[in-house]
């Protein structure tokens, strides 16, 4: 039985008006058919006396089951750093990144954006966290969202969205229509599409540019997809984050250096991070620091560059935010 967490991502009929008892009859059928499809829905009768079972034994099931999951991601590197490569290249020119899904895959997709702006200082719409039923889906069921493509046109109708942008269409089933909705609806604007989903043969990988299945098998709990999809999910949408963000610059080997030192324990990063790259004293990252309004990448720039703030803010904009390239400015 799939948990209330799950039924945003899982198969539904949806119908244009209000169904009558056998055209509701019938749609469950059909619904129950593509159900009994999916590898991540597939009954494991191996399991079915989980419950009787002591708990570390549970824990110990659903421990190997999770070690899997980075197989299954492993065996879909190629098209990970394809669809990287083509993020990288729409944002290097002022493209969006837009995650697009319902129940759990919306949530991590919400999650990733959220974390962008405090760990690679992006501007909180450079990466957008799409969730079908809106803001209050996160915490609450919102029955039906998920089942609605137009719905998914509206939102990214919201976001004035162009041909520069990506949207990545991110289901377990693979074929929720808010996210195939999302991700035709871009393609047709122009926009980069990526699908993300945890079956092989999905409709959303078919609909985009880039199709990533991780298929991580069925699940410990039948169509729990907040378990190993979701797992798998979370590992990707992991990469297509940092891994872009690395590629637009926003790292300095695997130092954050576009860190926002919103709080204390980021302004001590931030110390930490001067000092890893430079050898500086702690009254010199001070110094820096200082200089360039706690500006990680900056500092790092006047420390090793020998240059002051201002002439490190040009150097680092000549050199679209890549502190390499304006390392080498510097020493040419």
């Amino acid at each position: 039985m799939t948990s209330s967490a799950d039924a945003a991502d899982a198969p539904a009929h949806t119908s244009p008006s209000a169904p009558t008892s056998s055209s509701s009859s019938s749609g469950h059928r059909d619904v129950r058919a593509e159900l009994e499809g999916l590898t991540t829905e597939a009954f494991r009768p191996e399991h079915a006396d989980i419950d009787r079972l002591p708990t570390l034994d549970i824990a110990r099931l659903m421990n190997g089951e999770d070690a899997t999951v980075p197989t299954a991601v492993a065996a879909q590197l190629p098209s990970i750093a394809a669809a990287i490569d083509a993020i990288a290249e729409r944002m290097a020119k002022g493209g969006r990144l837009v995650y697009a899904g319902a129940g759990t895959a919306g949530r991590l997709g919400v999650l990733d954006a959220s974390e962008c702006p405090p760990t690679f200082n992006t501007d909180p719409a450079e990466v957008v966290g799409l969730i079908a039923g809106g803001p209050p889906a996160m915490t609450t069921s919102v029955e039906g969202a998920e089942d609605s493509a137009e719905l998914a046109v509206e939102d990214l109708s919201a976001l004035d969205l162009t041909a520069d942008d990506v949207v990545v269409g991110v289901s377990a089933s693979g074929r929720t229509p808010y996210a195939i909705g999302a991700v035709e609806h871009a393609r047709a604007l122009g926009a980069l599409t990526v699908g993300l989903s945890c079956n092989a043969g999905s409709a959303l990988a078919a609909a985009a540019d880039h199709g990533i299945e991780v298929v991580v098998g069925p699940e410990l709990l039948t169509g729990s997809t907040r378990l190993k999809a979701g797992t798998a999910q979370k590992l990707v949408l992991n990469m297509l984050s940092t891994i872009t963000m690395i590629r637009l610059g926003k790292t300095y080997g695997n130092l954050m250096v576009d860190v926002r030192a919103s709080n204390e324990k980021l302004r001590a990063r931030s110390r930490r991070i001067v000092a890893l790259a430079t050898g500086a004293s702690d009254e010199e990252i001070e110094t820096a620091l200082s200089a360039t309004d706690g500006e990680v990448k900056n500092a790092i720039l006047t420390i090793l560059g020998g240059v002051d703030a201002r002439a490190a803010a040009h150097l680092l904009k000549q050199a679209n935010g890549h502190l390499r390239t304006a390392l080498a400015a510097t020493h040419g």
